[in-house]
């Protein structure tokens, strides 16, 4: 969650942060080019005061307008004007030059440069028509090495007698303009730094209340019922959430005490009448008449199974409703010890107790409710194993956690009632004549979750069933 959180936070910030820059950089670029212009412009300008102005030659009969010449005595002026068109092309490396309307040279550098070609013609063509040619195209950094070309006519008693047209290289242009780039790149990367810093904070901030909430979920969904969320931090909305949860946590656990506490109190107040019941169905089987004794063993038999279920209830509603403390336990040595116990079982069904495991297992579990997990499931596999086999109790440490595995080569279970193994009174169609209660595994179950274990079910090739029991290695 917080990697997409974090990736719409970025994706968003990186597009406003683009939004800026774009424009930006255009505007920058545009105002570079700008200030160029204006500048030819008034270069351009400074010469046309200088050019002399210009007289009619001929008679006045057969001149036609705007076929203008020099004065006499202008030559002077039109030297030095020379020497300043060529001294400004040398210092600035920009072509410059003044011309007749009918495209003749007054001062030119370098020397020999016609406007009748390339893109200073149709500059200078708008020039001869009044106005200033239009704004060159934008340059951009990448753009070929173009001219930025520039004309202006030079207007003498509302006549346009000459035209002043520069060529500026784009080189210095380009420059300042990817500098002033870089500095904009640069000033993004560091608002994109500060956005990532940012936005890393705002779903600590945000994110810390529900990972908390999340931990103490899985706290109790693994029988970890004490958990709870301290409500500080976050957002309104999420400290609100956390006081729900901690509310409804709290009404969860007193069901639940209040449901152990029936059925432990049911269990407890069964037996002795059942007892009792007992005791008087064996006081009426001396009376009875012979001929009878099938009913009574039904009877017996129906009452004996009764009294287990019962205590299976009340061991479940202990189990249930204890809270052991895990300590560092040699598992070795626990299970060994419990397959001695029911070694002698398993040799009158005619079976076999392997075991494989390391000389030391230490894992953290409570020794009681773990050896009682243990038992269950041994007592379940030695049910359903057929004699003649072998019962294996397998123990492997894994770097976070010790895991013990019962396999019997029993009838074993299909994949649909591997999702239901070890739910409360649930027994497999095809096994309903073997004697139990459906309450074992569990048990199991519920004295590993209650150490913070887990127990899981497979299936063995080519039949049977493994029981996983699983301990963490540290807290």
């Amino acid at each position: 969650m917080r990697t997409r959180l974090l990736g719409i936070l970025l994706t968003l910030m990186a597009a406003v942060l683009a939004a800026l820059g774009v424009p930006l950089g255009y505007l920058t670029a545009a105002s570079e080019q700008s200030e160029v212009v204006v500048d030819r412009i008034d270069d351009a300008a400074r010469f046309a005061q200088d050019l002399p102005t210009p007289g009619r030659s001929g008679g006045s009969n057969t001149a036609m307008k705007g076929d203008y010449q020099p004065v006499a005595g202008d030559s002077g002026r039109l030297s030095s004007l020379v020497g300043e068109v060529t001294r400004y092309h040398e210092l600035y490396g920009i072509r410059i030059g003044i011309f007749y309307r009918d495209g003749g040279p007054v001062a030119v550098a370098p020397q020999g440069w016609q406007v009748t070609v390339g893109p200073g013609a149709e500059a200078f063509q708008e020039a001869l028509d009044g106005r200033r040619s239009h704004n060159p195209r934008q340059v951009w950094p990448w753009s070929k090495d173009q001219t930025l070309t520039v004309a202006l006519p030079v207007v003498r008693d509302g006549d346009v007698v000459a035209v002043v047209i520069t060529e500026s290289p784009t080189g210095p242009l380009r420059a300042r303009v990817l500098q002033k780039w870089m500095v904009i790149a640069g000033g993004e990367v560091l608002a994109m730094i500060v956005a990532i810093l940012f936005a890393v904070l705002l779903t600590g901030w945000v994110l810390r209340p529900v990972r908390t909430l999340d931990r103490a979920t899985h706290d109790i969904a693994t029988g970890r019922m004490n958990a709870r969320v301290a409500p500080s931090g976050g957002p309104p909305e999420l400290r609100r959430l956390a006081r729900s949860f901690n509310d409804m946590a709290d009404h969860v656990v007193l069901a639940m005490d209040q449901q152990r506490a029936f059925v432990a109190d049911a269990s407890h107040q069964l037996r002795n009448p059942l007892a009792a019941l007992l005791l008087r169905v064996e006081l009426l089987g001396l009376e009875l008449p012979e001929g009878h004794d099938e009913e009574l063993g039904g009877v017996r038999e129906e009452g004996v199974r009764l009294a287990r279920v019962l205590d299976d209830l009340l061991g479940l509603a202990t189990a249930e409703h204890s809270r052991p403390e895990p300590e560092p336990v040699d598992l070795t040595r626990l299970v060994l010890a419990r397959i001695e116990s029911w070694r002698p079982t398993a040799e009158q069904r005619g079976l076999r107790l392997d075991w494989d495991a390391p000389l030391l297992a230490h894992g953290l579990a409570d020794p009681i409710g773990f050896g009682s997990a243990l038992d269950a499931v041994l007592d379940n596999a030695l049910k359903f194993a057929p004699p003649g086999s072998a019962v294996t109790v397998g123990i492997e440490l894994h770097k976070r956690e010790v895991v013990v595995t019962v396999s019997d080569r029993g009838p074993g279970l299909t994949e649909e009632e591997l999702g239901r193994v070890g739910d409360r009174f649930w027994r497999s169609s095809r096994h309903q004549n073997v004697d139990g209660s459906g309450l074992g595994l569990s048990i199991a179950r519920t004295l590993l979750l209650a150490g913070g274990g887990s127990l899981d079910f497979g299936q063995v090739e080519p039949t049977g069933l493994a029981v996983v029991l699983t301990v963490p290695r540290q807290r």
